[in-house]
């Protein structure tokens, strides 16, 4: 199972990132507030460890847009604000649990194994269907107009990425860290191959072009 950790400060999320492989999970660990939401929009993780106090956004603000895009995934807030208020507000704005720090590791995991079986109660969906395109997330198979597309698997990783959330731009810097798991030299072009790789499989023989640049940001799914 995947967690996604919204940490800024590096060596907590580093802990905590480790600990959780440790622990079997799949581990995506950023430390900046909008980089943070575009990863968290992904409804493919099975629980989110998400800060307060974040640069760039705060970590109240993406658990709104989480709910407000309708991801579900449950989600536990890390914060150094005690108070009984802040902990109410931190659940009402769509949070499932709440953990002040300075935390023990075996109670943070003990929480979100918990969250992590509500969500297999309540898993991912295994088909997204945008528009023309199919994707079979069990079979890593995908069709376009009924036609089969051939993907390898960093093609398909990518697609699948594109449409979890059709409409909404995704950067090179979160396909880098979530196709290869960390993050390569900015100037490197590997996201624009792939990218090119894909249009060449799912919009050269087809209309309308569904892959879309976003100039200076990233990548879009067309869904219309």
């Amino acid at each position: 199972m995947k967690v996604l950790i919204i940490e800024d400060d590096e060596r907590i999320r580093s802990f905590l990132k480790k600990g959780l492989e440790q622990a079997g999970f799949t581990v995506d660990a950023v430390g900046e507030g909008e980089l943070g939401l575009e990863m968290a929009l992904d409804p493919g993780y099975a629980v989110a460890v998400v800060d307060l106090m974040l640069p760039g956004r705060d970590g109240l603000s993406i658990i709104e847009e989480m709910r407000g895009r309708g991801v579900q995934t449950p989600v536990l807030i890390l914060s150094a604000r005690r108070s009984v208020d802040d902990r109410v507000r931190g659940l009402q704005q769509g949070g499932d649990d709440y953990l002040t720090k300075p935390f023990s590791f075996s109670e943070l995991l003990a929480r979100v194994r918990v969250l992590a079986r509500r969500a297999q109660l309540n898993p991912a969906p295994t088909e997204l269907v945008v528009a023309d395109l199919r994707l079979d997330r069990i079979s890593r198979v995908a069709w376009r107009r009924g036609v089969r597309v051939e993907l390898t698997p960093k093609e398909f990783a990518l697609l699948e990425l594109l449409m979890a959330v059709p409409g909404q731009p995704v950067s090179r810097t979160v396909i880098l860290e979530r196709l290869w798991g960390y993050f390569f030299d900015p100037q490197t072009n590997v996201v624009d191959v792939l990218v090119s790789r894909v249009r060449a499989k799912v919009d050269r023989d087809f209309e309308p072009k569904r892959i879309r640049t976003v100039r200076g940001v990233g990548y879009v799914l067309d869904p219309l």
